[in-house]
C-alpha cells in the first residue's frame, strides 16, 4: 500500500501517521505491543500505524475494536496470514537443547533480518517458516512409513526433487504435529556467500533426535 497523505484514523487530530509511516516496522510493532495491542506480530505496517496513532491520542488498544470489527484481539489475522503459533515465535527448550539452537539467532517475527549471510537462525513462528519453504517452492509433507497411528510421521518438505517417499499434507496438519512435538526449526536464509539456502533442521529439545 502506498503512504497516504494526512491522517486516515478517525478521532487522532493530534497524530501525525506520515510521521509514524517513517518508523521502522519493529518499532511500531514494539509500541503497540508494549500497550498490549495482540496480534502485533501479523500486522502489516498500516495496521501499526492506525493502532499507534490511536495510542498516541490517548485511545486504548480496544477502544475501537468492536467498532471496526477487528478480530486482531482473538491473534493475528487469519487473512493477512500472520499467524504466530502457540509460543509466538518463542524457541522451545529442554534438558536436551542442542548447542546448535542455543548458537542460533531467535526470529520471533517476518520482519526479523539475519544478522550476517550465512547465520544460523531458529524459530517456531509459524509465518516464517512458511515463507521461508514456500519462498523454495516447498509444500509440507511427511515421510511415508514413519506414522504414529493417525499421527504424520516424520516432517519434511516437498521441494520438487525426486524423492518418492514424500507424501504432501496440509500447513495445518503439519503445524499441528510440529507443535505438538514441541519442534525448533533450524535454519538458513542465505549461504555466507549470500545464495539461498535451503539447510532447516527441525529439534525437539527433550531428545537428542527428533
Amino acid at each position: 500500500m502506498a503512504d497516504q497523505p494526512g491522517n486516515q484514523t478517525p478521532n487522532t487530530p493530534d497524530v501525525s501517521e506520515t510521521e509514524l509511516r517513517a518508523e521502522t516496522v519493529g518499532n511500531l510493532r514494539q509500541e503497540a505491543k508494549a500497550a498490549g495491542v495482540t496480534g502485533t506480530s501479523g500486522m502489516r505496517k498500516e495496521d501499526l500505524v492506525r493502532e499507534v496513532a490511536r495510542l498516541r491520542s490517548g485511545r486504548g488498544a480496544d477502544d475501537d475494536s468492536a467498532a471496526d470489527g477487528d478480530s486482531r484481539a482473538d491473534g493475528d489475522s487469519a487473512a493477512d496470514g500472520g499467524d504466530a503459533g502457540p509460543d509466538d515465535g518463542r524457541l522451545r527448550t529442554g534438558d536436551n537443547t542442542s548447542r546448535s539452537l542455543e548458537y542460533s539467532q531467535e526470529v520471533t517475527s517476518p520482519d526479523d533480518e539475519p544478522e550476517r549471510p550465512g547465520r544460523s537462525l531458529a524459530t517456531t513462528h509459524h509465518e516464517v517458516i512458511k515463507r521461508w519453504a514456500e519462498e523454495r517452492g516447498g509444500t509440507p509433507a511427511t515421510v511415508d512409513g514413519t506414522e504414529h497411528g493417525d499421527e504424520l510421521g516424520v516432517l519434511r518438505f516437498d521441494f520438487g526433487g525426486d524423492n518418492g517417499n514424500l507424501r504432501t499434507v496440509s500447513w495445518e496438519e503439519w503445524f499441528s504435529t510440529f507443535d505438538s512435538r514441541r519442534l525448533n526449526f533450524i535454519y538458513q536464509e542465505q549461504t555466507s556467500d549470500g545464495t539461498q539456502s535451503n539447510f532447516f533442521r527441525l529439534e525437539n529439545p527433550e531428545r537428542e533426535d527428533a
